[in-house]
């Protein structure tokens, strides 16, 4: 099993939803986040005065699926949240070691 977290751009969550709902993929955490990159935020304007955004409000989504589903995740996921410009997030994956369904006590892939 894997962990996939996933920062996108927050305008970007209903769609991957959609998409990940479509993939049979329906188990997920999404968090509110902020952060920056390597371009370090954006400068903008407001009543004639620049300011530097140097945190800027993103989503991150987690979810643990079987390792023959990374691949396909991926996928979706950078499909959905490209848009082609600096700030489109990034994806992490990481080793699972076990899974415990919490009402159950089940353990395991059949849990996730």
């Amino acid at each position: 099993m894997k962990k996939i977290e996933a920062i996108i751009r927050s305008q970007k969550i209903e769609a991957l939803k959609e998409a990940l709902d479509a993939a049979g993929v329906g188990s997920m955490t999404v968090t509110e986040v902020k952060g920056r990159g390597q371009q370090k935020g954006i400068t903008q304007q407001w009543r004639g005065a620049e300011y530097i955004v140097d945190l800027l409000p993103k989503a991150k989504i987690e979810i643990v699926v079987l390792d023959e589903k990374v691949e396909a995740l991926i996928d979706i996921i950078c499909t959905v949240a490209n848009t082609g410009n600096i700030g489109d997030g990034k994806i992490f994956i990481t080793p699972v070691e076990d899974v415990i369904r919490v009402r159950t006590r089940e353990r395991g892939e059949k849990v996730v």
